[in-house]
């Protein structure tokens, strides 16, 4: 059977960046674009006239601040997940975002091929996710192998010899989410544990003394 598509509202105020996500979400094809704005006051009447499933908010919006648009957003609907965007990656505005309801984080320097992955999860999962954060070298041969972003940060993580657990707070995912990373990285490096992909990562070259500029959770 046909997986149906996410229905999503996108709020930009910057043309260039909505086009661009827009273009993204079309052709990655696992998105239905029900609704788009540039101001802030009008997120919310949006989103009761179209229903989306998530929102992608920008965290600085003309009318109405990204975050007091969140805060209504959650108020008035609930059901409906809410992915914050924005250039900054301060870990305190990372922090309040997922405190005010946030489901996703996403800073706007996230590779174009990561943005419908890293939509897709954070929507799929019950835990905060941030995505795009300013820790990768994006080493050359970690993307000929396949790795998102993501995944090659938990790689670092698992050749520095990070636990699940710690993986999961220093990326702000969860521990279930971690695991279902580690069985896609196994798959796309060719190795079966943990310990063949830290020797993957070292072989590779892989700098792994970097670490997210987040608190844990």
């Amino acid at each position: 059977m046909q997986k149906r598509p996410v229905r999503i509202v996108i709020a930009d105020d910057h043309p260039l960046t909505l086009a661009g996500v827009k273009n993204a979400l079309l052709a990655d094809g696992d998105f239905e674009i029900v609704g788009e704005t540039d101001d802030g006051e009008r997120v919310v009447p949006l989103v009761g006239q179209t229903r989306p499933e998530v929102v992608l908010l920008d965290m600085h919006m003309p009318g109405m601040d990204g975050l007091a648009c969140l805060d209504r957003v959650r108020a008035w609907y609930p059901a409906v997940k809410v992915v914050m965007m924005a250039s900054s990656s301060d870990p305190s505005r990372v922090e309040a975002a997922f405190k005010r309801g946030a489901c996703g984080y996403i800073v706007k320097t996230i590779a174009v091929r990561d943005l419908a992955p890293a939509i897709r999860e954070a929507f799929q999962c019950t835990a905060y996710l941030a995505f795009g954060l300013p820790s990768l070298n994006h080493e050359s041969v970690a993307h000929d192998a396949g790795l998102t972003e993501r995944e090659l940060e938990i790689v670092r993580a698992v050749a520095r010899g990070s636990s699940n657990r710690e993986i999961a707070q220093e990326l702000w995912i969860t521990e279930q989410t971690v695991k279902y990373h580690l069985t896609r990285i196994y798959r796309k490096l060719g190795v079966g544990n943990r310990t063949e992909a830290a020797k993957w990562a070292h072989e590779a070259g892989i700098q792994t003394n970097e670490r997210a500029h987040l608190p844990a959770a």
